[in-house]
């Protein structure tokens, strides 16, 4: 497996189009490309919405409400994991699963003045949350 780049959200609700690029190795203004219509800068995008996009690039992802049949794919590399609203990330927040733990896109979210300092992205070891939906690769072909 490739490895994955981190990548800054550009938009207050851009982690879905980060996760995007950075698993597909693209710039976050190409993967905004990709997702057209399936993008909003006030909601963001949806699970389903993010699989659609994945197609495009031919590749083969489910999503899921994470429950104890789906949670074992939180931690495969690859997935893409929505965490719940929390006091750091009211709206909730999408993380990317890589051989370097998670690749956030606004690391630095609980220090930012949005007006002072840029959006950074990296990876962090632990999930800065509690996983509710998971984006996967299907397997089962």
């Amino acid at each position: 497996m490739r490895a994955f780049q981190p990548v800054a959200q550009e938009d207050y609700n851009g982690c879905s189009v980060s996760c995007v690029a950075s698993l597909l190795g693209i710039s976050y203004k190409k993967s905004l490309k990709l997702f057209g219509r399936y993008y909003s800068k006030e909601k963001g995008a949806y699970c389903r919405d993010i699989v659609k996009v994945l197609e495009k690039k031919k590749l083969n992802y489910k999503y899921s409400k994470v429950v104890n049949k789906t949670k074992r794919y939180v931690n495969e590399f690859g997935s893409i994991v929505f965490i719940r609203r929390s006091k750091e990330y009211p709206i909730g927040h999408y993380l990317l699963k890589t051989r370097n733990g998670w690749m956030n896109s606004w690391i630095n979210l609980s220090m930012i003045t949005p007006l002072k300092i840029p959006v950074k992205a990296g990876f962090q070891k632990r999930l800065p949350g509690k996983a509710q939906w998971i984006i996967y690769p299907n397997n089962n072909l």
